[in-house]
């Protein structure tokens, strides 16, 4: 086993659910909770689709998940370093990404703390992703915040060809809960690509940050997100009136808690929403590595305490302190999130606010369409342009059916 036995039997779903998860794993492959595929392919290429195809096959059961995303990781790493060797460096810096994006995915399914081959993987995948960013077309640097005692992980990202004196907007990325920081593309990010700079950030309980140490809290996203802007408002290449947050699944909670916390935020987008008051739904009626996963994150191993403090994972009271305009693009039948509660918390919205729901979809919305219209959303709202408040309701036909608040 790859974890601990009081790891594996400290969740109630998990000790009953876990022979039926390894029959869900063999049936559906390695999709069955989130599109994993998907973002894998979006942010790597297809060049990454022979190494899916035989992780994939491999993958039968949970436990395999790790061995094999760090095997193939190995190999790409042993290939970056021969064509590194012989002076390939785009060709390196290729596989030096992808490896790290593969030692990602084994540490994923890997929920404590100590645990040698996590530790082993993480060290690889920092080491491999440096490499990528010593070999990148873009600038690229990590960034610490100071923070209880500890340090936050980030990674800014600036686009290609600022010119000397010129200020940049700059989107705060958080990504959610099973995602870090390198979750952004190898190659022709969609923000970058429209002159925006990227500040993707390990948040408490994520990645390297929780890896240091901290532990996420109801709350605690708010001092990183102030952090980020008190370090973004310094570099000489951002425009400090030009700043905006996107987040993705559980980074939906964590972001309206952000740009209520710090005003300078100017535009807030999310999709896949996690915005049920107590997170009942994540926890209790979707896969069970959704909440053995928090359970590391906010580090509880006795699950009757970490119950409880789920209760207290709400935004009761943030969207009251939100002014900046706010979107939302979400799966109708999301099942980590009921749409009531997504409906709910926008009418508590008092800002300029848009809601956009894609008939049929889940939490992982298939439709390519939806992530290009989150991020021209919030370009255009850094480019001071207006905008209409209103719900659009996305057929599968592709029809648009709007509605006013």
């Amino acid at each position: 086993m790859t974890m601990r036995v009081e790891t594996e039997r400290k969740m109630k779903r998990w000790r009953e659910q876990r022979w039926i998860l390894d029959q869900i794993i063999q049936t559906r492959g390695i999709d069955w909770d989130q599109g994993r595929t998907g973002k894998i392919l979006r942010n790597c290429g297809p060049g990454v689709q022979s190494d899916l195809q035989e992780i994939t096959r491999r993958i039968q059961k949970f436990v395999d998940m790790p061995r094999e995303f760090a095997r193939v990781a190995a190999r790409r790493e042993e290939l970056a370093k021969e064509t590194e060797k012989a002076g390939h460096l785009v060709e390196a810096r290729e596989h030096y990404y992808i490896a790290a994006t593969f030692y990602t995915n084994a540490m994923w399914a890997i929920y404590e703390d100590g645990n040698p081959k996590r530790i082993a993987w993480q060290e690889r995948k920092r080491a491999c992703y440096d490499k990528f960013i010593q070999y990148a077309d873009r600038r690229i640097e990590r960034v610490e915040f100071p923070y209880g005692g500890k340090l936050v992980q980030a990674l800014l990202h600036l686009p290609s060809g600022i010119k000397s004196g010129e200020k940049v907007s700059c989107v705060m990325y958080i990504p959610g809960m099973d995602g870090v920081k390198e979750d952004t593309p190898m190659n022709n990010d969609p923000l970058l690509e429209r002159g925006l700079a990227v500040l993707a950030v390990d948040g408490p309980g994520q990645g390297e940050t929780r890896e240091r140490g901290i532990k996420c809290t109801a709350s605690n996203y708010e001092d990183v997100g102030k952090l980020a802007c008190d370090y973004l408002v310094k570099r000489p290449e951002i425009d400090p009136d030009r700043l905006g947050v996107m987040g993705s699944s559980m980074g939906s909670y964590w972001a309206p808690r952000v740009v209520a916390a710090a005003p300078r935020f100017k535009a807030c987008a999310v999709s896949g929403v996690c915005v049920e008051p107590g997170q009942y739904a994540i926890f209790n009626m979707s896969s069970p590595t959704f909440k053995l996963n928090y359970m590391y994150m906010s580090g509880y191993d006795d699950e009757a305490a970490f119950d409880e403090f789920a209760k207290t994972l709400t935004l009761e009271g943030v969207a009251s302190k939100i002014t900046c305009p706010y979107m939302i693009v979400a799966g109708e039948d999301d099942e980590h999130c009921d749409m009531k509660f997504v409906y709910e918390w926008m009418e508590e919205m008092r800002g300029p606010k848009l809601l956009v729901v894609y008939e049929g979809e889940k939490h992982s919305i298939r439709n390519p369409r939806a992530r290009v219209l989150l991020i021209n959303w919030l370009a255009d709202r850094l480019a001071g342009k207006p905008f209409k408040s209103e719900k659009i309701y996305v057929e599968t036909s592709g029809k648009e059916v709007h509605s006013d608040w």
